[in-house]
């Protein structure tokens, strides 16, 4: 009988050193991003205490990822993509500078936070799309659905640690320290590219321009099964998407201030973050389509129940089923579309799907706060909640493949 090969104490993905540079540092700013993401929603809620306000906020970042996703995406398979994320890694690090400084001298403004916010949007356009084309570069294909899972999990308990550091230093040190340590927190990130020993070279054969643009979203409708789920991933999210709104739900219905804030923050990616952790040492399901499909309905029902709750720890549980009902639906989506993607056009997919997967969010923050306004935020949110479900429903019904879906496994050489 052959040896069983030696178990290993860490996931595959991070036999990479390159993979393990960049997710590490990926971690540190993402820490510091989601400290900036709270103290920017509680700055504009002092400044306003208007559920249009925040409305505003998310439509300022969303505006520039609509208009220029597309753009970012050629740009990622035409260019070297490590310059590129050089580029817009200290676009992002400049944004929090000038919010600290302005903070810091005491002329900050709902209007500069709106400005910083779209031009953060607009830096993400490019940065998202190229860091998603870079994975795949940095690990063996059969341990992509890992390294994609590790990747999540590292994002995740940044997503939980940032908020709530964020709300421990809103109450101490106020939003110039989080803005100034955001920033530095970028270095992580750059130092991880100064480093990295594999090639991103610019693509000689690669075309540029429109003809680009639309090779990318050709391929999007030949492709039936990434078709799907980004629909189904941009109307989840559309109607679930009220994270802008929890300065409310923590200062007017369960009144726990700024530290509850940045734990009700932390909740969502706590859960994410177990589900991700999860997947990185398992493998994903044989019915991949129909997960996802459950995952997305059981994170619609999570979001309904936080918005009808007026229990603090209730509150907490509801926000961290949400977290990892979305994460597995996310790491099976992006596994298939890496999967089924070429190398010369993941920049463009991602862009397309950060359309979706970006847009979604933000713009269901606008609809979140307009609904909030012109009733209550709970009932913009469990009205959410529910409306995602039906999107579910809908797509399961219109789109049996995707529920049928389950990819065939890898022939052993």
């Amino acid at each position: 009988m052959a040896p069983s090969p030696p178990r290993r104490a860490l996931p595959a993905a991070l036999e990479s050193r390159d993979f393990r540079n960049l997710v590490f540092g990926q971690f540190i700013s993402v820490t510091g991003s989601q400290m900036q993401h709270v103290a920017l929603a509680w700055q504009l809620y002092l400044f306003t205490h208007s559920p249009s306000s925040m409305a505003l906020l998310g439509a300022c970042r969303v505006a520039p990822i609509v208009t220029f996703a597309l753009v970012g995406g050629v740009l990622a398979d035409y260019f070297d993509r490590k310059r590129l994320m050089l580029v817009s890694q200290t676009a992002l690090a400049l944004v929090s500078v000038v919010l600290a400084v302005a903070s810091h001298g005491g002329w900050a403004s709902a209007g500069l936070l709106y400005a910083m916010a779209a031009v953060g949007g607009a830096a993400m356009t490019v940065d998202t799309p190229v860091r998603q084309a870079i994975i795949p570069l940095l690990v063996p294909r059969d341990r992509l659905s890992g390294a994609l899972s590790f990747w999540a999990t590292a994002v995740q308990v940044a997503s939980v640690i940032g908020p709530a550091i964020g709300g421990l230093m809103l109450k101490q040190l106020g939003v110039t320290a989080i803005y100034f340590f955001d920033a530095a927190s970028f270095l992580a990130v750059i130092g991880a590219l100064l480093a990295m020993r594999t090639r991103t070279p610019a693509r000689a054969d690669a075309t540029f321009g429109l003809a680009a643009a639309r090779e990318g979203l050709s391929f999007m409708r030949r492709t039936p099964i990434i078709r799907t789920t980004m629909l189904l991933d941009f109307f989840a999210t559309f109607f679930g998407g009220s994270m802008l709104l929890m300065p409310f739900f923590a200062d007017q219905i369960l009144k726990v201030g700024e530290q509850g804030l940045g734990l009700l923050y932390a909740a969502q990616p706590l859960g994410a973050a177990v589900a991700a952790a999860s997947l990185a040492w398992l493998p994903l399901p044989r019915k991949q389509g129909l997960t996802v499909l459950w995952s997305i309905a059981a994170y619609g029902v999570a979001i309904a129940v936080f918005g009808a709750s007026r229990w603090f720890w209730l509150s907490l549980v509801a926000l961290a089923i949400s977290g990892a009902a979305d994460t597995v639906a996310m790491v099976i989506r992006q596994t298939v579309r890496q999967l089924n993607t070429p190398d010369e056009l993941r920049g463009r997919m991602t862009s397309v799907n950060m359309i979706f997967f970006m847009g979604g969010p933000q713009l269901g923050e606008v609809e979140a706060g307009l609904v909030a306004r012109a009733a209550t935020p709970g009932f913009s949110v469990v009205s959410g909640g529910l409306l995602c479900v039906l999107a579910v429903v809908a797509t399961a019904l219109v789109a049996p493949s995707l529920r049928r879906y389950a990819p065939e496994p890898e022939k052993k050489t």
